[in-house]
């Protein structure tokens, strides 16, 4: 028989309403200024909480970005998943699973650039942090299946072939001399460096 989930106590839906109006609040100020033209008092203002409540979710704005970004992160690479299972070839398959993820980063171009920062050097002792760097080993994960689909790439091989790919996106995202390209231009790059992996 299954098991009714029990409704969420008043206090446990206050938590999570205050979250959802910190998570508001930061996307849009994020969006609208950038990460780093706003401070956590303009969020907290914006949430209708006190700075002390805020510091309770995210101690900073870093830990801000990843709790709004993640959630993007994530869907960009369902959708991406999603759509490399249909397609026929290595290279087409693994840029299917980039595109998304790229397009996703440079929305905002130093929001995207800071989420990175964050991700790589940011405490792996807090769930937001945590929870970045599981969508980035769910991305190698989803890379690797696309290589072993599409060729006798052994288990091992696509793995550390998925975590090379993954570097090459990342390191083309977040470095200074590729912040004012398009998207275009850094998905041509990603590209043509996973063309050369993707031939092995």
């Amino acid at each position: 028989m299954p098991v009714t989930p029990q409704p969420l106590g008043r206090r446990e839906r206050n938590k999570q309403e205050k979250l959802d109006r910190i998570t508001a609040a930061a996307t849009e100020l994020f969006a609208q200024y950038g990460v780093d033209d706003v401070t956590t008092q303009q969020i907290a203002d914006k949430a209708d909480i006190g700075t002390g409540t805020l510091f309770l979710y995210a101690r900073n704005k870093g830990e801000l970005l990843l709790l709004v970004q993640n959630a993007h992160y994530a869907e960009a690479l369902e959708r991406g998943r999603a759509e490399a299972e249909t397609i026929p070839n290595v290279l087409g398959a693994v840029m299917a699973i980039v595109r998304p993820i790229v397009e996703c980063n440079r929305v905002q171009v130093d929001n995207g650039r800071f989420y990175l920062r964050e991700m790589v050097f940011g405490d792996p002792a807090e769930p937001h942090h945590g929870q970045a760097l599981s969508i980035v080993a769910r991305t190698e994960e989803a890379i690797a299946a696309a290589l072993g689909r599409h060729g006798p790439i052994a288990t091992g091989d696509a793995a550390t072939t998925a975590r090379i790919i993954s570097a090459v996106m990342f390191v083309t995202m977040a470095a200074s001399v590729n912040a004012s390209l398009t998207t275009a231009a850094i998905l041509q790059d990603i590209e043509a460096q996973v063309s050369l992996l993707a031939r092995r």
